[in-house]
């Protein structure tokens, strides 16, 4: 059956995370230090522990939704520096607002937008993230028809929620579908689960045995692999 929709995975298959959260903290912190002088060594493995346990007793929602449960644990961590509680809100959205900006500054991998400029001109394209990524920041807005993340379905991935919304948004059946990530749980497993086709990204040359669908090694494969998907 013909592929209409392309669903991808954002971080580690358009663009390698790690570094850019790591880059994204550590921007937060400078930012922080000069308006919560406390925070710095507030924030030791016990505290941050202590914290996340809290937002998610006191906000269960959080767990799928990873901007809330930040602003969430930087409140409580000002508030526990000092910081009035309005004081500690306002403090905590600011700081988020520079994390988020770093969040978004990322260095696609090799032909990833040549490659959804390919696609976007057959398919349908939908970002599906259990992140915060956001689309339009990131300039992607002009190959992705939508975006869904695990906030937006209060479920995160390999869950059904997210691909389901997908289906439901462009009108598309499973069969008429394909998800590319890097992910062998959250990605492959949970397109499987929903009949999707699954495309796993294993730009390592990693040996494991995941059950997908189709493999790439490159993103620019991924024009091919998707043609020989639709012609089955």
């Amino acid at each position: 059956m013909t592929i209409r929709l392309v669903t991808f995975d954002l971080d580690n298959t358009l663009w390698q995370v790690d570094a850019v959260i790591h880059r994204a903290e550590k921007e937060t912190r400078n930012w922080i230090q000069p308006h919560v002088p406390k925070y710095a060594s507030y924030m030791n493995p016990e505290n941050v522990a202590s914290l996340r346990a809290r937002v998610l007793e006191e906000d269960p929602d959080a767990r799928h939704d990873v901007s809330a449960l930040r602003i969430h644990m930087m409140r409580l961590a000002f508030e526990q520096c000092g910081l009035t509680p309005t004081a500690a809100d306002t403090k905590a959205r600011e700081a988020f607002a520079v994390f988020i900006q770093w969040r978004n500054t990322i260095t696609f991998y090799d032909g990833a937008q040549d490659t959804l400029n390919n696609l976007s001109q057959r398919y349908q394209l939908a970002a599906l993230t259990n992140g915060n990524a956001d689309i339009q920041k990131l300039g992607l807005d002009c190959y992705f028809s939508f975006a869904i993340s695990a906030a937006d379905v209060g479920s995160s991935k390999p869950g059904p929620e997210m691909f389901l919304e997908a289906l439901r948004r462009a009108n598309v059946s499973p069969k008429q579908t394909a998800h590319v990530g890097d992910n062998p749980i959250d990605d492959i497993e949970g397109a499987n689960r929903v009949g999707i086709h699954s495309i796993w990204v294993n730009f390592d040359g990693k040996t494991d045995q995941v059950p997908a669908r189709a493999t790439v090694t490159d993103l620019p494969s991924l024009v091919g692999t998707i043609a020989s998907l639709s012609a089955l």
